[in-house]
């Protein structure tokens, strides 16, 4: 797969005509990480971020294509990187997560976080999975959808 990926990456960043210094692979978390390497940063991350959610999910779905996976199989989860935007913003969620957890511990009362996608809620609630006296839920809708850190006396 790291070859495969790795392929991919660099062909679209020819075709889009964007440099690239280099595309390495890391590990974060059990997840494959992509990071390319640019000075043409700003273009690829795009405004809060939505470039590079698009440049990812556009990589994923190439990588689907050439290499589908046999039945039953899980689909192999990576991320694409452009000079670690997405790992510090990985961390940041992670740290924050954290803290909070500490408040509800310390002051025994539920946390509401902002609202998050999809994914940054799945990074807290891994995040915080193993750690004592908190659970997680997710709770409202659609763009309002937030993660609510429960303190629990157990």
């Amino acid at each position: 797969m790291e070859a495969a990926v790795t392929t991919i990456v660099k062909e679209l960043l020819d075709n889009l005509g964007v440099p690239y210094s280099d595309v390495s692979h890391s590990e974060m978390a059990g997840q494959h990480i992509f990071s390319i390497q640019t000075e043409a940063a700003p273009i690829l991350i795009g405004g809060r971020g939505d470039t590079i959610y698009a440049l990812d999910m556009l990589v994923k779905k190439i990588y689907e294509k050439k290499h589908p996976a046999a039945e039953g199989e899980e689909e192999p989860r990576f991320l694409v990187d452009v000079n670690d935007y997405q790992v510090k913003r990985i961390k940041d969620i992670q740290n924050k997560a954290l803290m909070m957890a500490e408040r509800a511990r310390s002051f025994q009362y539920d946390v509401e976080l902002t609202p998050m996608s999809a994914y940054e809620r799945l990074i807290v609630h891994t995040t915080l999975q193993d750690q004592p006296n908190i659970k997680t839920e997710s709770q409202g809708e659609g763009r309002g959808r937030r993660v609510v850190i429960k303190y629990s006396a157990q």
